[in-house]
Order: structure tokens, then sequence, then C-alpha cells
């Protein structure tokens, strides 16, 4: 029997990536988020979703992928573009901020690779592995290491 991992995917600056369905509580649009004084960079705001108060993170400043192009600052709230993939680890609710979301796709979890050799710094650290496509790898990130407080700098 083939153990299936199956996977939320997205986009963010170019690149195609996956979380385990199992970690995404939904996908929703953005909306207007309240900035938070001298939060690190990777932290856009916070969210209400239905009563519940959500970090938004930006994605790309969390991988140190450079300055995100889905943000546009107003004097009070962050107007945001994209899409907000909400997931869940053992503790926290959080929305993480990519550019445009996929398919759940479905795979073969003895297929998934080792990260490629050729990612360096904090993107590496944050994969779980890679899978290889006709037109390219879908990296798969690891959502504890992304929201673990002790594994990077800043806060949430």
């Amino acid at each position: 029997m083939v153990v299936e991992l199956q996977l939320c995917t997205f986009f963010l600056n170019g690149l195609f990536f996956g979380i385990d369905v199992q970690h995404v509580q939904e996908v929703i649009r953005p909306q207007g988020v309240t900035r938070v004084p001298l939060a690190p960079p990777d932290i856009c705001g916070l969210i209400n979703l239905r009563g519940q108060i959500l970090t938004v993170i930006d994605l790309q400043q969390r991988l140190e992928m450079g300055e995100s192009a889905m943000r546009s600052t107003t004097k009070l709230i962050d107007e945001l573009e994209g899409f907000n993939i909400v997931v869940r680890s053992s503790d926290q609710v959080v929305s993480l901020l990519v550019d445009d979301v996929g398919d759940v796709l479905a795979l073969p979890k003895n297929t998934v690779q080792p990260p490629p050799a050729t990612l360096k710094g904090k993107m590496r650290q944050m994969l779980a592995g890679a899978y290889p496509l006709p037109e390219g790898f879908l990296l798969i990130l690891d959502i504890e290491k992304i929201l673990d407080l002790n594994f990077r700098s800043s806060f949430i």
C-alpha cells in the first residue's frame, strides 16, 4: 500500500510550494489587516477571522525570498493582494500570505526527495522535501518549522 501525501499548493515569487493539508484550515481572500507597531518585517499584522484574531505572516519575507510585492501600505490598514492560507500547528493558528493558490495534490509519500542542494539559507531549512515535476519541483514546506518560535529569530 502506497501512503499518499496530500498537499495544498500555492505560488510564491514564481516558485511552486505545498503544505500538508492536515495543517490547512482554509484559504481566504485577503482582508483589511491591522498593522502591529514594531513587528518584524515578516509580520503583516492581524486579521479578525470570524471572531478569531490571527497573525498574518508574509511568507515571502519569512523564507527570505526578498520584499513581497503583495503588500501596499496605507496609514492605518495594509491592503493585501493574493491569498491567505490559514494554517494550524499544535498550538497556534496563523494566516500565510501567498501570491496565488493551486490545487490539492495527492502524491506518493515515497517519491518525495530531500530539498535541492542548490537552495540555501532559511528556505532550505524550512523545507520538508521536494517533489519532481516535469516543469520543475514542488517544494514542500514544514509548517512546524515555519511557525516554530525557537527556529527563527523574530516573533509571531
